[in-house]
């Protein structure tokens, strides 16, 4: 049987022994019998950072006998039993959801409909709700030394030095890791750079099965280092194909990017047609796919945003216990906010920290020639974008800008027009909001999955309805639409939006009429007087 191997998230090393199974392991080179079937599938990883502490979190799917899992992870110091731990897996679905891109639906209001102006009450941000060793021995083998021994849930851990890559590779080998031919050189600069290697093997005795697989425990472990970087040149090895990686990034007040690869938006608040209502993650894989190969050795940012609300919010924000589960419990700001009781000292200073929480998503899709070093991270600025607010000149706001906060998202929405009668003197278009009655809201879509999305049967000129000038993509209206123009909508606001909130009913692109003027102008006024 062939290999298979499918888009991954590739960040460490897993190493599988050589036994008849599917492995659904960690990314980075996996191995399998001659007649095996090797298929990767994208690991979710999510990394705090404040100061020199970088928190990694990595959730696995290891399918097979769990026996045959084993993982090597490069990292920068010698870990001990405190600073691992297993986490438990339903935060990963939801961070991966609250960043994901997301599709939404809009309709649009009476034309005729008298809209009254009132006074905007300030934004509710939701607040977070509280909830809450021994050394192995130091024998050294090919120049190995076994620096740490410890178990932590189903794992038994091991931490590795070596004094060179090739002692390793042996060392490895001779403990029955059949890691592929290939490996030394890509080992040889972890090593060279003082790296440490992080070793989980699982112990069968502590695995549950659920419907007859092997559950693993994500895990979670943290170190200091004062470079902030994620490898990933080792998932490179056993590449047959593009690899896909996702990096979550949260951080007190604070975005991130890359500082060694090009930074570019995804592409954002674009109108889509109905039938992306069923083939949304084919869309977003397009758009994506699109934007990579106009800039090809970039990653690309699809979120930046506060993680404890969002707009509109594809599910649940992220809390206090989850911000804690994913590190925020050994970051030097927030640690006493978790530990500590109020009135202790630093403790409502934590609280405040924990609520200022950034959440940053970074994707890409790389192969050896788009991407040859690891990946280093930087502090970026704040950046708006995606959201339903209309600019100065009228225009709901395009791509992404500089601002005073993290308001960033994906957003693609699909448009209703009014289809009812128009029975008044100066009907006002382009006010959107909740479907009429009887006609069901589906909801907000998040892309999920977005490693595995079918590629190459959708065009995007076909089912855009607004133009993507940064990929120069012109817009195609169909015949049906055609046949069935209405004069320009007129952008309009309704009630007054704050600049650094967004807002969930404002308008789309068109030109003024003399209602719609006037309503502008009276908010404006409003604002004034306040």
């Amino acid at each position: 049987m062939r290999k298979t191997t499918r888009a991954a998230l590739p960040l460490m090393i897993a190493l599988a022994l050589v036994m008849p199974a599917t492995v659904h392991a960690f990314c980075g080179f996996y191995v399998a019998g001659a007649d095996d079937t090797l298929v990767n599938e994208a690991t979710m990883v999510v990394m705090m950072r404040e100061g020199s502490r970088t928190v990694l979190s990595m959730q696995n799917h290891y399918q097979g006998p769990p026996e045959n899992f084993a993982m090597v992870v490069p990292v920068p110091v010698v870990l001990q039993e405190e600073d691992v731990k297993v986490l438990p897996e339903a935060v990963f679905d939801r961070i991966d959801k609250l960043a994901s891109p997301r599709l939404v639906e809009y309709w649009e209001m009476d034309p005729c409909y008298v809209e009254e102006i009132v006074e905007e009450e300030e934004p509710m941000f939701m607040e977070a709700s509280a909830e809450a060793d021994e050394e192995g021995g130091t024998g050294m083998r090919h120049g190995v030394t076994i620096e740490a021994e410890f178990t932590v849930g189903e794992y038994e851990i091991v931490i590795l030095s070596a004094e060179d890559s090739t002692g390793l590779d042996a060392w490895l080998r001779e403990n029955e890791y059949s890691i592929p031919d290939g490996a030394e050189p890509v080992l040889r600069p972890y090593v060279e750079a003082g790296m440490k290697f992080f070793v989980a093997k699982v112990d069968v005795t502590k695995v549950r099965f659920q419907d007859g697989q092997a559950k693993l425990s994500p895990l979670r472990f943290h170190y200091d280092t004062d470079t902030f970087q994620l490898p990933v040149r080792l998932g490179l090895l056993n590449a047959e194909g593009k690899q896909d990686l996702i990096v979550h990034i949260l951080a007190p007040n604070q975005r991130y990017e890359m500082a060694n690869y090009e930074n570019v938006t995804i592409p954002t608040n674009v109108t889509v047609a109905n039938e992306v209502r069923e083939r949304f993650p084919e869309f977003y894989a397009a758009l994506f796919d699109e934007t990579l190969a106009q800039n090809r050795r970039a990653v690309v940012t699809e979120y930046a945003w506060q993680a404890t609300n969002c707009d509109p919010c594809p599910g649940p924000v992220l809390d206090q216990s989850d911000l804690a589960t994913l590190g925020a419990d050994v970051l030097p700001s927030t640690a006493p906010g978790i530990t500590g009781e109020p009135g202790s000292p630093g403790y409502y200073e934590a609280q405040s920290s924990l609520m200022s929480f950034v959440l940053t998503r970074l994707h890409t899709r790389y192969d050896n020639e788009t991407l040859n070093e690891d990946l280093v991270f930087r502090a970026a600025s704040p950046i708006v974008g995606g959201r339903e607010f209309l600019q100065e000149n009228g225009e709901l706001e395009h791509g992404s800008r500089s601002a005073g906060q993290n308001n960033f998202q994906g957003r693609y929405a699909i448009r209703h027009e009014w289809e009812g009668p128009i029975e008044c003197e100066n009907p006002v278009r382009g006010r959107w909001g909740g479907p009429p009655g009887g006609v069901q809201n589906p909801g907000i879509r998040p892309a999920q999955d977005l490693a595995f999305a079918t590629r190459g049967a959708l065009e995007l000129p076909t089912v855009v309805r607004t133009d993507i000038p940064e990929l120069s993509i012109d817009a195609a209206v169909p015949e049906e639409e055609e046949a069935d123009e209405r004069p320009a909508s007129t952008p309009t606001i309704v009630g007054e939006v704050e600049e650094e909130s967004g807002c969930g009913s404002c308008a789309v692109n068109g030109s003024p009429a003399p209602a719609a003027l006037l309503l502008l102008g009276l908010a404006l006024m409003m604002r004034r007087k306040r």
